[in-house]
């Protein structure tokens, strides 16, 4: 994903920063603990789009 980009998106819930997660594909919003899917190097963001992470245990935010 390019860096340009990703400095300026931000989440659509609480207007955040956040976070790419190269691995699985994913851009994460630490603040509402979701996760937006990147499809073919296409962000999605979409609230009804993105996964809740786990509050306790296998998310992977770090």
């Amino acid at each position: 994903m390019d860096t340009r980009l990703l400095q300026i998106l931000v989440c659509p819930v609480c207007k955040g920063p956040l976070r790419h997660d190269r691995e699985h594909h994913e851009l994460i919003c630490p603040a509402d603990r979701l996760a937006f899917p990147i499809r073919d190097g296409v962000p999605i963001m979409l609230p009804g789009e993105a996964r809740a992470l786990d509050t306790v245990g296998s998310d992977h935010t770090a």
